[in-house]
């Protein structure tokens, strides 16, 4: 690996010329014209043979892999450059054309809810279809519990400038937010994600600062967050109402391809298991030197936190301790830092937060990032890291069988995660250092069985009470910060009452509920953890498995076939858990 790394990505390997790419342009055009004949041959007849379903499926995936490629390529573009309104443009365009596409597949769902079930079974056992019969039976199956094909597909048609507009509103919003920041005698103005780093500054005279300019400029905005999760929410809860379905939950739970004991199992075992956050808050606050931790002293660093880590440095600790795990996950890491997959650059005009995005038809994936050299940055660039192996695995599949759940992607970079901070705790070379990267690890435990507990809390509150109409600002600050003093066991001083404006995920339309998968993904990726400790780098092979089935099963199977294990039951995640709170006596010890 060289030297010195590029911290920006290369999306000319993908479409040259950004926003106003030609071959952007043509690879759109082609995709429209390609979109308008799986129309035509959606309609053709009613009737459902293997040839035919074969035929269009070939047609469905390919389809399905260049909106994906489409997507993704202007959300890059967007997400670097705030700015860039062509960008967002062709965004809408693009959400227009997957408008489309899910109307006809309205059509091609209803084909399917034709063919009688004992045809179903013996045409989905063919060769040509047997690949992708769980993901073709569950849409066969959710089928018959939405409303008709022509009320579904003028649902998604309104959906492009409704339920998808408000979180494009929302996007705008967050691009305008501008929070001061005083450096070096001067006053600079940080973007929502600058600004996001500096809450876990070292000193807390600046966090409390950055922490009330934060809200402060959330709450100046707050009245147009508001607008928008109430646009969404309302929309969402309408097309359950005329779907029959009365839980909030039917549809998360049946994108994670999860059930409700599941959901229960695990929320039901982290509440039994907090005392152990509680205590590790108490002594953090001791070493702060507060009586109790602030909202903004919960991530706050302890031990030796003077030193920045390079770029450079931060990418060779994660190939490192990514080649202990298994040759695969470190090869392909290094790849993405040496062909440019990462934009990791501090600037403006940056959105927020990280994620990573694959491109299914050049078989790549793209990571976005802002860096400052703390190892909650470099944290973030392991999990972002698992999420593109996740990808890369499943690169030869079929476009159908790649599409996991966000519980399980979760999982794949959490597990990530938790090579590189269990590797790095083990090689401190002080009690200070380990203390510190200690802390960095029990931070995200306390982010995914709290943090994300509030978050679930609020929102499963949220939809009841806009049920009612629409819900103030001042109500959701207050729904917020009760949902926060309920999951945290009220072991914080003080709270982040607008948090739900901060929060992307809330507006997030892609996917219901962004938040429980999280924690589904960190508890599970923690007991596949337990597996790997003990099998050596033989387990990667084993893990490589489990991945590529997390687009061909539920959950519960995907654990029961690899893990032997019963995610319905209490014993999983008591075993989960247990083994997250070694780390809270080892700091404690400490």
């Amino acid at each position: 690996m060289p030297a010195t790394l590029p911290q920006t990505w290369d999306l000319d390997a993908i479409f040259p010329g950004g926003s106003g790419s030609a071959q952007f342009a043509e690879f759109l055009s082609a995709l429209e014209s390609a979109i308008d004949s799986f129309g035509v041959h959606i309609r053709e007849n009613n009737e459902m043979t293997a040839g035919r379903l074969a035929s269009l499926l070939a047609e469905l995936q390919a389809i399905e892999a260049r909106l994906k490629e489409a997507d993704a390529f202007t959300g890059c573009l967007a997400a670097q450059n705030q700015k860039d309104k062509k960008a967002v443009a062709l965004g809408g365009k693009i959400k227009a054309m997957s408008a489309q596409f899910e109307s006809q597949l309205n059509q091609f769902d209803r084909l399917l809810t034709n063919v009688p079930d004992q045809e179903w079974e013996a045409m989905t056992a063919q060769d040509a279809i047997a690949p992708v019969a769980f993901p073709l039976s569950e849409r066969r199956s959710l089928a018959l519990e939405k409303m008709t094909p022509e009320q579904e597909s003028l649902l998604n048609d309104l959906a492009v400038d409704g339920y998808h507009g408000w979180s494009e509103l929302y996007d705008t919003t967050v691009s305008l937010l501008k929070i001061p920041y005083e450096e070096d005698g001067k006053t600079v103005y940080l973007s929502a994600g600058q600004a996001y780093n500096k809450l876990h500054h070292p000193s807390r005279s600046v966090r409390e600062k950055v922490f009330a300019d934060w809200e402060n400029a959330w709450s100046e905005h707050a009245d147009y967050c508001a607008s928008a999760l109430n646009h969404l929410g309302g929309f969402r809860l309408q097309a359950y109402k005329h779907r029959g379905w009365t839980s909030i939950h039917k549809e998360p739970l049946a994108v994670n391809r999860m059930s409700e004991e599941t959901l229960h199992a695990m929320w039901d075992a982290i509440d039994r298991n907090k005392r152990p956050l509680l205590d590790y808050f108490a002594k953090k606050a001791q070493l702060l030197g507060v009586d109790k931790l602030a909202w903004h002293d919960a991530d706050a660093p302890v031990g030796k936190t003077n030193a920045k880590i390079p770029y450079e440095e931060g990418a060779r600790l994660i190939i490192d301790q990514f080649r202990q795990f298994g040759p695969k996950l470190a090869d392909f890491s290094e790849m993405a830092f040496r062909d440019r997959w990462i934009e990791a650059e501090d600037r403006n005009e940056k959105r927020p937060g990280g994620f990573c995005t694959s491109f299914p038809v050049k078989k790549q994936t793209r990571i976005f990032m802002t860096y400052e050299g703390t190892m909650n940055n470099v944290s973030t660039l392991a999990h972002e890291l698992g999420h593109g192996f996740h990808q890369y695995v499943m690169k030869d599949m079929p476009e159908l069988a790649q599409n996991y759940a966000m519980n399980v992607a979760e999982t794949a970079s959490t597990f990530a995660e938790m090579i590189v901070s269990d590797a790095t705790i083990r090689a401190a070379k002080d009690r200070e250092e380990k203390l510190s990267l200690l802390d960095d690890k029990i931070q995200r435990a306390v982010a995914f069985l709290m943090n994300i507990h509030a978050r679930f809390i609020f929102e499963t509150g949220f939809y009841e009470e806009r049920k009612k109409g629409s819900v103030s600002v001042e109500r959701l600050n207050e729904m917020m910060v009760e949902a926060q003093r309920k999951a945290y066991c009220d072991g914080l001083a003080s709270y982040h009452p607008h948090f739900w404006a901060s929060k992307l995920h809330f507006y997030i339309t892609e996917v219901p509920f962004y938040n429980f998968p999280y924690t589904f993904g960190f508890l599970f990726s923690a007991g596949i953890y337990a597996r790997a400790a003990g099998e050596g780098k033989a387990f990667e092979e084993q893990y490589i498995a489990l991945l590529r089935d997390t687009g061909s099963m539920s959950v519960e199977a995907l654990a029961r076939k690899h893990l032997g294990v019963d995610l319905t039951k209490p014993d999983f995640w008591q075993e989960s858990i247990a083994m997250l709170n070694k780390d809270i006596k080892a700091f404690l010890a400490l």
